[in-house]
């Protein structure tokens, strides 16, 4: 079964909280979000495409993706990682070559594990609340379903034995 249900919350002036279930146990969804061979298959929006993909998986190491859209617009994202236990969290900073809003923004990803099924809850910790509520303007909602979606569609090709 691949449950599409994004839960977003924002519980405080700064913060927007991601949430859905996947499929699959921990180990395969942290591998999913740390290798770009995996990262390169369904990261992005619908029509949008990572062409470009560097982790340097290790506190201080840094990232970047840089995905290709719809009329080869570009967008770049990169930042460094802060925390990495894994299969159960991983926090980096994260910053737009073209961003709109002031400062780095911390992104904590946990992996919770229950009878074989992982939720992602995703909090996104902007610099300001003006931050947080123009990101709220864009279509990013939209953005992660459709790439939350493509994950689990992934996730579902993969078997318990592989990593």
């Amino acid at each position: 079964m691949i449950d599409d249900h994004l839960v977003v919350d924002t519980p405080g002036d700064r913060e927007i909280v991601l949430s859905r279930v996947f499929d699959a146990p921990a180990r395969l969804v942290f591998a999913a979000f740390t290798r770009p061979d995996l990262l390169v298959r369904w990261y992005g929006a619908r029509g949008w495409q990572l062409v470009g993909c560097e982790v340097d998986l290790r506190v201080g190491g840094r990232w970047q993706f840089e995905s290709q859209g719809p009329g080869g617009q570009r967008m770049v994202q990169r930042g460094v990682y802060r925390t990495i236990t894994a299969p159960h969290e991983l926090v980096c900073t994260e910053r737009f070559d073209d961003q709109s809003y002031p400062g780095d923004t911390l992104v904590s990803h946990t992996f919770t594990e229950l009878a074989g099924r992982t939720t992602v809850t995703t909090t996104l910790r902007y610099a300001t609340p003006e931050g947080r509520d123009i990101a709220l303007r864009y279509p990013m909602v939209r953005g992660v379903t459709e790439s939350f979606t493509r994950l689990a569609e992934l996730l579902a090709t993969r078997t318990g034995g592989q990593q």
